[in-house]
């Protein structure tokens, strides 16, 4: 039985995995071997962190809301459940961009929910 030669099929794997791996420090970037450990570990995190992502947003949102509320004296949670006995649809998003941007609309939301 002859020996198989896998020149091509086995070149692109490694280059595949090199390329992915470019910008790694040391020889995580350079060797095989330790390359294909850290893009494995790096494409987890990067999943993980797509979801956190949402989760940090939010709570950013959250923040933004609260810190602009108090100056109305008023807490977050009390002003979020006006909000839904109003029937006022706002996500939090669009509340911080408010809080932001457009002082004045805010405000008065403040005032019709007060």
């Amino acid at each position: 039985m002859t020996r198989i030669i896998r020149g091509n099929v086995a070149r692109k794997r490694r280059k595949k995995i090199l390329k992915l791996a470019k910008g790694f420090r040391g020889s995580h970037s350079k060797l095989f071997r330790t390359a294909k450990q850290q893009v494995l570990k790096a494409l987890k995190y990067s999943y993980i962190d797509r979801k956190k992502k949402k989760r940090y947003y939010r709570a950013i949102w959250i923040i933004r809301i609260n810190s602009a509320v108090r100056t109305y004296g008023i807490t977050y949670k009390s002003f979020i459940c006006s909000l839904k006995q109003n029937k006022i649809a706002l996500n939090r998003k669009m509340l911080s961009q408010l809080a932001i941007l457009d002082h004045a609309a805010f405000q008065r939301l403040v005032e019709i929910l007060k």
